[in-house]
């Protein structure tokens, strides 16, 4: 080998653990980094944990309000079958159905009456009737004060016996 060789052996050599030694430290202070951020981190997190002595500070009424809010309340329930009623009016005015409401309960006070909300419109419709014949001849005797007056089919609540 001639001493030119050598020499540049020697230089390669020399470079390549220059640089193994500034990957090996770099990569010695990224690990070192990290180590630290985990022990701030943690150490933080300890540090502000609660206590197992916290005592809540509250009203009593709330206790009252989540107890009634939660009572599950079972839902009215009528025995239905399929009837009869009379639509008497619709239109997107309440005060308008309440009028005519208390008009028709004043001349007919045994019939129901069910006022329905079906956007934008409220309905008034009354009866339970069971069959075709008994609500025509009822229709027949409304037809002067609410002549609009129609037939629709639908669940009704059993009818009352009177």
């Amino acid at each position: 080998m001639t001493i030119y060789n050598y020499k540049m052996i020697k230089i390669i050599k020399k470079k390549f653990s220059t640089k193994f030694i500034l990957i090996f430290t770099e990569l010695k202070f990224k690990i070192m980094n990290n180590l630290l951020l985990l022990v701030v981190f943690t150490n933080s997190l300890i540090s502000f944990s609660q206590n197992e002595n916290t005592e809540t500070i509250k009203d009593s009424r709330i206790d009252i309000l989540v107890k009634k809010q939660g009572a599950v309340i079972p839902p009215a329930t009528v025995p239905q079958i399929t009837g009869y009623r009379i639509q008497l009016f619709f239109d997107t005015d309440k005060k308008a159905i309440d009028e005519a409401r208390t008009k028709f309960t004043t001349k007919y006070p045994k019939i129901e009456t069910y006022v329905t909300f079906n956007a934008p419109n409220y309905f008034l419709k009354v009866g339970n009737f069971r069959t075709q014949m008994e609500v025509e001849k009822v229709k027949k005797s409304i037809d002067l004060d609410f002549p609009t007056n129609y037939i629709v089919k639908e669940l009704i609540n059993l009818p009352r016996i009177d």
